[in-house]
């Protein structure tokens, strides 16, 4: 104890008895570049935008399809006008008197009164 006494009267230093810190480990914890709520968000994003790019692609898909079946139905429409033009105008050809009466002298049939007229025709 009267060293402890000296020493508060003397002028040298006390020696403090230093504590060093026992080198602690650290850990060098990464920051993650997005939040765990962040990731849901882009994932669910990213996801609902390949179903609706899937969606799309089918619906276009479909009205191509469709356009197709559209083209072949006007086309056979196209033709039929056509054969139907052509009936009309072979229909007009033998509907003609002379005609008529060719057919008719062919099949020995003759003509009693010369008064021959033809019918109106009714569409």
């Amino acid at each position: 104890m009267a060293a402890e006494e000296i020493r508060k009267y003397s002028m040298i230093p006390e020696r403090k008895t230093q504590q060093t810190p026992s080198p602690k480990k650290q850990r060098f914890v990464k920051k993650a570049w997005f939040t765990k709520g962040e990731k849901l968000l882009y994932t669910s994003g990213l996801v609902i935008i390949a179903i609706s790019m899937i969606f799309v692609v089918q619906y276009s898909s479909n009205v191509d399809s469709v356009n197709r079946d559209l083209q072949k139905v006007n086309s056979n429409i196209e033709q039929v006008k056509t054969e139907n033009n052509a009936l009309h105008a072979e229909v007009k050809e033998m509907s003609k008197p002379s005609r008529i009466l060719a057919e008719a002298e062919k099949h020995g049939l003759t003509i009693k009164n010369a008064n021959v007229k033809q019918a109106s025709q009714t569409n």
